[in-house]
């Protein structure tokens, strides 16, 4: 058995609601079924449209939503619809068979490379999601799960691999200047996804090890309340705008009676010649003026 589970989302149309699931259910496609002929291959939307106040199915590549007549209200409905699409794919449903001409046929997909602050990575950004959770990999151990990076990592000058939503940083070592490997990469990342092969394996519902180990303080202990504010605070003002340059920040602790913060910096956060400056300057000084009197210094462990 799967441990697939559906995050019920309501979206910007009251009368569609999305189902999003802790898994990819399609490789980098989207379909869209209107009834129950349209939906013969797929086996799920099939089953949906037994419910007769299901109008249309959706599919992407990690949610399910749909589109309903107005006979219901979504609150009466969504849960149990949660539930009957958690049970169908926990069982080994399959969300979408693949036509005869779609087989081996490869997936329009289009890669971009943007530079970032730190000068020794580069942000590669894909039209289509490659991850559900941000990974990072410091060599090619730990990407014995993580298909993708494990490739990149044949790469002579590839030194640390961070995997995002829709991008990839690579950082390199120094034996080979962007100019010369940007589009070499971009191209091997292009191809790579057009034929539809794994980023992750799916047992690789956890990042590797060392990544895990730096994430458990958030993810196990009982934060205290300005923990759960430092949190907050970090997800909405800050990680938006060190994703958008390649990056990633994580809280790792919160230390009271110090007033320290500590935060794990990935990707191309992780060794920049300018984050000193971004951590002092920008994550500090907001920290200090939302959080007056309680927090003074903030350290990054790996920066």
């Amino acid at each position: 058995m799967q441990n697939i589970t559906i995050n019920i989302q309501p979206t910007a149309k009251p009368t569609i609601v999305k189902f999003e699931a802790n898994t990819f259910l399609t490789k980098h496609e989207s379909f869209e079924f209107h009834n129950i002929e349209e939906a013969d291959r797929s086996p799920l939307a099939r089953q949906l449209f037994h419910l007769p106040f299901v109008k249309t199915v959706y599919i992407a590549q990690n949610f399910v939503a749909l589109e309903k007549y107005n006979i219901v209200h979504w609150k009466d409905v969504q849960q149990e619809i949660a539930e009957q699409i958690e049970s169908f794919l926990n069982s080994g449903g399959q969300v979408v068979t693949p036509s005869e001409e779609e087989t081996g046929k490869k997936i329009p997909v289009t890669v971009y490379a943007e530079s970032t602050p730190n000068p020794t990575v580069m942000k590669f950004v894909s039209n289509k999601k490659l991850v559900l959770q941000t990974v990072e990999f410091k060599n090619i151990d730990d990407a014995k799960n993580a298909p993708l990076a494990k490739a990149l990592f044949h790469f002579p000058f590839v030194k640390e691999v961070f995997i995002d939503e829709n991008y990839l940083s690579i950082m390199k070592y120094d034996i080979a200047e962007w100019e010369e490997i940007t589009q070499v990469l971009r191209e091997f990342i292009r191809e790579y996804l057009e034929q539809g092969k794994d980023v992750l394996t799916e047992d690789s519902v956890q990042p590797s090890p060392a990544i895990a180990e730096e994430k458990a303080p958030v993810r196990e202990l009982n934060l205290d309340d300005t923990s759960k504010e430092i949190v907050a605070i970090l997800d909405e003002y800050i990680k938006p705008a060190v994703a958008s340059d390649g990056g990633n920040i994580l809280f790792d602790s919160y230390d009271e009676d110090e007033k320290v913060v500590k935060v794990i910096l990935q990707g191309a956060c992780s060794g920049c010649p300018s984050s000193t400056f971004t951590l002092k300057n920008g994550i500090e000084t907001m920290l200090k003026e939302m959080l007056q009197g309680r927090v003074e210094r903030v350290e990054a462990i790996n920066g």
